[in-house]
């Protein structure tokens, strides 16, 4: 039966257009710096204009929100953090910052996880640091270990290839291993168990304003399900098998696609196109996940476990540097609605050397819009205004 000259054109098209896809993606040519750094200059952070609280539902302190259990308002969320005994001046510091700001008005329990037992000195300091409830948890040892399916002379052999290529933290097990564990086995600890939301906190952090809601009633009244801060690039030589295998996690299960994703915002290829290039496919782009506000019903879904697993065998947590803020942002661009992810752009925020400080007379200590601390093309890292592109500021 002939193909009628308008179906062939149709096709003849978007062959055409699938060509010039795959040739801006592997053919743009070496990183144009200069052509980047006028891009930037032209770009105007929107924290420089005010910032005021969420449009929706928002639920003030009051004696409801006491130290206690008698006739709480608080929902069954926690304040999380992955810690070692090691760390504990650093986290402390954390602590006083986000108490001082918002946890003081709202007493939400801390949830402290070690794959150590913690020492009597931490566990003394913490509690001190906080009117809230306090819990320390041990991770389970078949959480923790290199699982038993990673070949570890291929293990070694690539941690020397990631070292070679100037990967950070390469060459430590435990962050190959925190890694795994943040993407995929936190939320599986039975002390969550009937725990939904969290706020997770790393030693170190700063807090800079005062947050006068409860951030984790807005996510559930709301019907939110991430809130992130800061918005970055990955290094491409750290991850450039984890598109490929989300590629052929996708064929296999289309159901899983959300209708309203951000693919684009994964997959542009317009503002870093080395990096796209370089991690075959992907942008790279990523919510910073030391700062991340979550429902684990996302995490618990059969999509996110069953593209967890998909991961997990094919090794890159180990073979690679596949680290959870690019793990968890891939799942949430694709399997999620865009729109039910949340930019807490009046929560100011620094993981060194990235900032989130926006317009507020609720802000102090950090400078209105400024986004890194030290060389000028740390700016280039900025991957906010491709989510502004894509999705928008919601």
């Amino acid at each position: 039966m002939a193909i009628s000259r308008p179906v062939r054109t149709l096709g003849l098209a978007a062959v055409l257009l699938w060509c010039f896809f795959i040739y801006q993606i592997w053919h743009s040519g070496p990183p144009n710096t200069a052509a980047l750094d006028k891009i930037i200059s032209t770009e105007r952070d929107p924290n420089l204009d005010p910032t005021g609280e969420p449009e929706g539902p928002l639920h003030r302190a009051s004696e409801r929100y006491a130290p206690g259990a008698a006739g709480t308002a608080r929902i069954n969320a926690t304040l999380l953090s992955l810690v070692r005994n090691e760390e504990l001046d650093g986290m402390l510091q954390a602590m006083r910052d986000l108490e001082r700001t918002w946890n003081h008005k709202f007493n939400y329990p801390w949830t402290f996880f070690n794959d150590v037992p913690f020492t009597e000195e931490f566990k003394k300091a913490t509690r001190a640091a906080t009117k809230a409830d306090v819990h320390y948890e041990l991770i389970p040892t078949e959480h923790w270990d290199m699982p038993a399916w990673i070949d570890k002379n291929l293990y070694k052999e690539s941690v020397q290839l990631l070292l070679d290529n100037k990967i950070q933290y390469a060459d430590k097990l435990s962050y190959h291993q925190m890694c795994r564990w943040n993407s995929g086995l936190f939320y599986k600890h039975p002390a969550l168990a009937n725990t939904q939301y969290y706020w997770r906190v790393e030693p170190k952090v700063h807090f800079f304003c005062d947050v006068d809601y409860d951030v984790f009633r807005f996510m559930q009244e709301n019907n939110k399900t991430y809130g992130f801060t800061i918005n970055l690039y990955d290094a491409p030589a750290s991850i450039p098998t984890l598109w490929p295998e989300t590629v052929k996690f996708m064929a296999d299960h289309p159901e899983y696609i959300h209708e309203n994703n951000a693919i684009g915002w994964l997959t542009d290829s317009l503002r870093r196109p080395e990096h796209t290039r370089e991690a075959n496919g992907y942008s790279t782009c990523h919510f910073w996940s030391n700062f991340e506000i979550a429902d684990m019903s996302f995490w618990r879904s059969q999509a996110y476990e069953d593209y967890f697993n998909h991961l997990d065998r094919a090794g890159g947590f180990f073979y690679e540097r596949w680290g959870d803020a690019p793990v968890h942002s891939i799942a949430l661009g694709l399997f999620e609605d865009k729109h039910r992810i949340h930019w807490f752009r009046d929560i100011g925020y620094q993981h060194i050397p990235f900032f989130n400080c926006p317009n507020s007379p609720k802000c102090k200590g950090c400078v209105t819009g400024r986004f890194a601390e030290g060389e000028s093309w740390l700016n280039r890292e900025d991957c906010r205004p491709n989510w502004f592109k894509y999705v928008g500021m919601n």
